[in-house]
């Protein structure tokens, strides 16, 4: 009987990860060495933290993990790997990662959590006047322009919603990384086989669509994903990545909204940071050694970046604080 596995995917491309390599993969290759093929254990596309060894409940989950963590770097040399990436793993797998040679990553998110807000108004009510204000005012200046904004779930999300996102996607993708790494079948794949667990948040003007956020419904947490448009309009971002993404949080009863990678914008919208982890087996000792002294460093970058945005958070700091 299997008592574990990782699920891994052996890649020549760092594209879809959402932990950035491309500066280690670039400088090992112009130093002569050949980063690709690498070994990745994630769920493809979406940044998201998750049991990524997987291990059967009544065993010694320490055993099993030294175990699979061995086999790790033993599928490394089998497969002329350069590396091994674990990304988006809880704490306590990292660390046990760490102890068989693993560099640890930390970076951040930011996630809005669900204090049992009635409404989009209980949760403003929690933020100081400055940001009570700011969003009122971004809420309104977002649908100005006569848009509207459409909430679409399960069978209310058809093949012509898909070809109007994925225009927003290739958009979005062309300008940011130079190759969108989905092609238009998948939005039609995921329609077919998980439609009730996604959430496409698509704005309307004049007749037809001219942007949209993709989400994904979990048991407990709205995950926020891709955003693209072919209008611009003042804080129509915001309207449809997060305000939207708060009020059906609020309506569904769901505890987060996790707003995907990067974006310290995010922090003045209620959404404050979490720290996440990710281990690297590097075989090559020269690069393991310079990644290592980087990640030294980058460690205590995001722990110090992470207590300064918290505590710049817009939240109310006393009661007594008031609308003007």
């Amino acid at each position: 009987m299997i008592a574990g596995i990782v699920p891994c995917y052996l890649k020549s491309h760092s594209q879809g990860e959402y932990v950035f390599d491309r500066g280690w993969a670039d400088a090992y290759e112009r130093a002569g060495g050949r980063y690709y093929p690498k070994l990745q254990a994630s769920v493809p596309f979406t940044p998201v933290t998750g049991p990524r060894l997987l291990i059967r409940d009544g065993v010694d989950r320490d055993e099993i993990g030294s175990a699979l963590a061995t086999g790790i770097v033993a599928l490394c040399q089998v497969t002329e790997a350069s590396s091994a990436h674990v990304t988006f793993a809880p704490q306590a797998e990292a660390k046990l990662l760490a102890r068989h040679g693993f560099l640890q990553r930390t970076d951040q998110q930011f996630h809005w959590q669900n204090d049992r807000y009635g409404s989009f108004e209980d949760f403003l009510a929690t933020l100081n006047s400055r940001h009570r204000k700011a969003i009122r005012r971004e809420r309104r200046e977002a649908l100005a322009a006569g848009i509207t904004i459409h909430a679409l779930n399960g069978s209310d999300i058809t093949e012509e919603a898909w070809d109007a996102f994925f225009a927003f996607y290739m958009q979005t993708g062309s300008r940011k990384w130079g190759r969108p790494y989905l092609n238009r079948a998948f939005f039609s794949l995921i329609g077919q086989s998980m439609a009730k667990d996604v959430l496409l948040i698509m704005a309307r003007r004049n007749n037809r669509w001219i942007a949209g956020a993709i989400n994904f419904v979990g048991s407990d947490t709205l995950f926020g994903r891709n955003w693209g448009a072919i209008e611009h309009h003042p804080f129509l971002h915001f309207e449809v990545c997060y305000y939207q993404a708060i009020d059906f949080a609020i309506a569904r009863g769901l505890k987060t909204v996790e707003a995907g990678a990067q974006g310290e914008h995010k922090l003045a919208r209620g959404y404050l940071p979490q720290t996440t982890y990710s281990a690297h087996f590097i075989a090559d000792p020269s690069l393991r050694r310079a990644i290592d002294d980087y990640l030294k460093r980058e460690r205590a970058y995001v722990a110090e970046a992470g207590r300064e945005l918290a505590a710049a958070g817009p939240f109310r700091k006393t009661v007594d604080e008031r609308d003007e």
